[in-house]
């Protein structure tokens, strides 16, 4: 049987059948929802588990796990693109994406992979709600926030910041603190910290490591640092945080 043969036998089956997709406009609601950091629309989305539900979900496998694994993937990919035209970092999105996707690759039944999707949703949501919020950040200091995000693991400098935005030292300096409310240095710190948070929860990096990792001058340092911003030792944070929120 050719494959136009099969397709048309099997669109009069499923016409008899009356089965038929979720309409498109329910789709979009949700990825609009993401798009623009509606947490409560995406909330209740996750909370009615509209995600798993079999009315008009389209069938990509014929083994139920395996075809929410190829939804997931479908709703990944819509939610990153989504979010990109909506202004979300580019590499930072993909990141995300293939993150979720990675994980979802691990899950072995459809509860871990529908509680791993609302992950998912909440977490690209919350970030384009943060994105929203900075809207009326200048497009230099945009581009430094991406750079550090970019860049979290070397050594960023003043310098570096003003050669990629092509303003100089002191005008930098003085529209960063006066949009973010914070200095230049700070702001890379507190990343820096906040990636190092991240790891010690999440990875098994020695703090050694970590500080290496993130182009701390020393390990010393990275510990001064760690222990001003968040108010306590990497050691500590890691004794009562590691596998905790996993």
């Amino acid at each position: 049987m050719g494959l136009e043969h099969e397709w048309c036998v099997q669109e009069v089956e499923k016409c008899e059948e009356g089965i038929t997709h979720r309409p498109m406009e329910e789709e979009y609601s949700f990825y609009e929802a993401v798009r623009s950091g509606d947490m409560d629309f995406v909330r209740e989305n996750c909370r009615e588990g509209v995600f798993t539900k079999p009315e008009g979900m389209g069938v990509l496998s014929r083994d139920a796990v395996t075809n929410i694994r190829y939804h997931f993937v479908v709703t990944v990919a819509m939610v990153t693109r989504h979010c990109v035209e909506a202004g979300m970092e580019l590499e930072q999105a993909y990141r995300l994406s293939d993150f979720y996707i990675l994980k979802m690759d691990s899950c072995t039944d459809i509860s871990a992979i529908a509680e791993l999707h609302n992950s998912m949703a909440l977490d690209f949501t919350g970030k384009m709600l943060l994105l929203q919020r900075n809207a009326a950040i200048s497009k230099p200091i945009v581009l430094c926030t991406e750079y550090v995000y970019r860049h979290i693991n070397e050594r960023i400098t003043v310098k570096d910041l003003a050669g990629h935005t092509g303003l100089s030292l002191s005008y930098l300096s003085r529209l960063f603190k006066q949009e973010l409310g914070i200095s230049i240095s700070d702001y890379i710190r507190e990343k820096k910290i906040e990636k190092a948070q991240n790891l010690l929860k999440y990875s098994d990096y020695s703090v050694i490591k970590i500080a290496n990792y993130l182009s701390f001058s020393s390990q010393s340092h990275f510990i001064q640092i760690f222990e001003k911003l968040v108010g306590m030792t990497p050691k500590k944070y890691r004794d009562r945080h590691y596998r905790v929120s996993w």
